[in-house]
């Protein structure tokens, strides 16, 4: 357990790394590209993913390192770094604090390490297996929430979730107290502090889940993709566990 308290250091530290990079570029603004799957890119992505990079070399240099900008460095096979140096690029684009960092560390292919750092809103939250789930260095725990009628859904994007999504949507929000869209990283981090209950997304990448995973399950909570696999996938439902099967269950009709 030690030596996973200090790689989760170390991952808090990489995102301390990146938000130097970030947060001058959010406040004095930078221009936006677009990359070949018409998603946007900044420098501030780019920049910051090259400087946790770096880090992550010096600290951990037989560690793999797979990030959203850059090709994959290999490892010793064991252990790989997945980056996402700004995750809702689209919000900082737009000067929405919801934006964040995500840094997790795989162990044999499982996420074992997370960290979600909300720069904007001074926010971080972090996991290690076994260690427990953390909102700025104090232990945070998901909702008690049992009934859907007073449970609090968010999803980041309205859109993706009704392209072929939109009845099982339809069928949860319908039944859930409060529906929000306070998406990207942000919302499983409110999720993992017992701020909402239900936290969507139906199609994700491993730099987009892999540090969500540690997080929520060690605040106590739900997490699979819409079919109900456990673990990281290709989509997202993060729950506060009490709900998670029937909102699988609402989803998929």
């Amino acid at each position: 357990m030690s030596e996973l308290t200090d790689l989760l250091d170390i991952a808090r530290r990489a995102a301390v790394v990146a938000g130097d990079v970030i947060m001058p570029l959010y406040n004095a603004g930078t221009s936006v590209e677009l990359k070949a799957d018409k998603t946007p890119v900044t420098i501030a992505d780019k920049n910051a993913e090259l400087a946790m990079r770096e880090f992550l070399s010096r600290e951990c240099p037989s560690h793999g390192i797979l990030g959203e900008e850059f090709p994959e460095t290999p490892g010793d096979g064991r252990h790989r770094w997945i980056l996402d140096p700004i995750d809702g690029t689209k919000s900082f684009i737009h000067h929405v604090p919801l934006f964040g960092t995500l840094v997790a560390l795989e162990r044999d292919g499982v996420p074992v390490v997370g960290v979600i750092a909300c720069h904007a809103v001074g926010e971080t939250a972090s996991a290690a297996s076994g260690v427990g789930a953390y909102l700025n260095g104090e232990l945070t725990r998901v909702s008690q929430v049992d009934d859907l009628a007073q449970a609090t859904i968010s999803m980041t994007s309205v859109t993706r979730m009704l392209q072929g999504r939109a009845e099982g949507l339809a069928r949860l929000a319908s039944r859930c107290g409060l529906a929000r869209a306070w998406g990207d990283c942000y919302g499983y981090l409110m999720v993992a502090t017992g701020r909402a209950d239900i936290m969507l997304d139906p199609i994700m990448s491993l730099w987009d889940a892999a540090a969500l995973y540690p997080i929520i399950t060690e605040a106590g909570g739900g997490f699979s993709t819409w079919d109900g696999h456990a673990g990281v996938g290709d989509s997202v439902v993060a729950t506060n566990g009490l709900l998670h099967s029937e909102v699988l269950a609402a989803l998929n009709g």
